[in-house]
């Protein structure tokens, strides 16, 4: 299969790396200088066990008259996604498979700028790696890749599914992929957010009385926004879920942290933003989801001046 993965950063290195084990990939990145680095070294994954692999995927920054691949997954953070596939429309053909698993939700409303419908794909996944230079990462942690079709059957996908998890990414397809995006988001949209306005490590959040009583409020707050969007979620299970992810990785540093921390646009309306977008479409009131957005914006802005 020839794969094209847009986005070199921690989780399109990763991706990019294990799928070229047994495929032709090609990474993408506007960086040059990344590109280069990749391009000359590979890449290099070091895994949760200590053990280090080398990998090696082509890599390009500008793909300008290259055929279209048979898959490409969308890596990039959510505010750049357009751009970067416009910029490379050349790998997207009428048979291309366009797949995000980009955090947040929403993105196949800019895929389907570029694919149909039948050729878009959404998921999700548990796997987290962090970026330690130019195509050199750690890989945090493992877990399940679930995909699935905007419409129809989601098993038509197995041949990619049995692709990824061939290549060491278990993967698997779902017709409630939708629930598992939502699943995904009560933690990004709680303690991750949380730590970037408060610029603390994941532990902080729980450690603190008043960062545990904001992010409960978060979570309250979006499970019943699920609920307005037909996704029943029981909360006092995801508060549970979110406090295990802050206890397993105290010192950890989201990237919601990083951004804010180094001066940089953030994901937070691709995040945060989704269930404040959900609560305006089916009524159901966000207003600490709204809060948080603007408070992350006004870092955002004194960032800049």
């Amino acid at each position: 299969m020839r794969i094209a993965v847009i986005g070199a950063g921690a989780m399109g290195v990763l991706y990019g790396g294990y799928m070229s084990r047994q495929h032709d990939v090609l990474l993408v990145d506007a960086n040059r200088a990344k590109m280069d680095v990749i391009r000359e070294k590979g890449v290099t994954i070091h895994e949760p066990d200590g053990s280090v692999t080398l990998c090696r995927p082509q890599a390009a920054a500008d793909t300008r008259g290259m055929e279209p691949a048979d898959l490409v997954i969308l890596f990039t953070k959510s505010m750049v996604s357009d751009a970067a596939l416009s910029a490379n429309r050349s790998l997207i053909g009428p048979d291309t498979v366009l797949m995000t698993l980009q955090n947040g939700s929403g993105h196949e409303e800019t895929l389907l700028k570029y694919a149909d419908r039948a050729h878009v794909v959404i998921g999700t996944t548990q796997h987290n790696s962090a970026v330690l230079d130019f195509g050199e990462i750690r890989h945090g942690g493992s877990g399940k890749t679930c995909i699935g079709c905007l419409d129809g059957d989601s098993q038509r996908l197995a041949p990619i599914a049995q692709a990824f998890t061939a290549c060491g990414l278990e993967t698997v397809c779902d017709d409630r992929v939708q629930r598992l995006i939502w699943d995904k988001l009560f933690t990004n949209a709680s303690a991750s957010v949380l730590t970037g306005v408060l610029q603390v490590p994941m532990g902080f959040i729980v450690r603190d009385a008043h960062a545990w009583a904001l992010c409960e409020t978060l979570v309250r707050e979006a499970a019943a926004v699920a609920a307005g969007d037909g996704f029943a979620f029981d909360a006092e299970e995801k508060l549970a879920q979110v406090r295990a992810v802050c206890e397993r990785s105290p010192e950890g540093l989201t990237s919601i942290y990083a951004d804010l921390r180094d001066g940089r646009r953030t994901e937070v309306d691709t995040i945060s933003g989704s269930v404040v977008r959900a609560s305006r479409r089916n009524g159901v009131p966000a207003p600490t989801h709204e809060a948080m957005i603007a408070l992350v914006h006004a870092m955002e802005a004194k960032a800049a001046l």
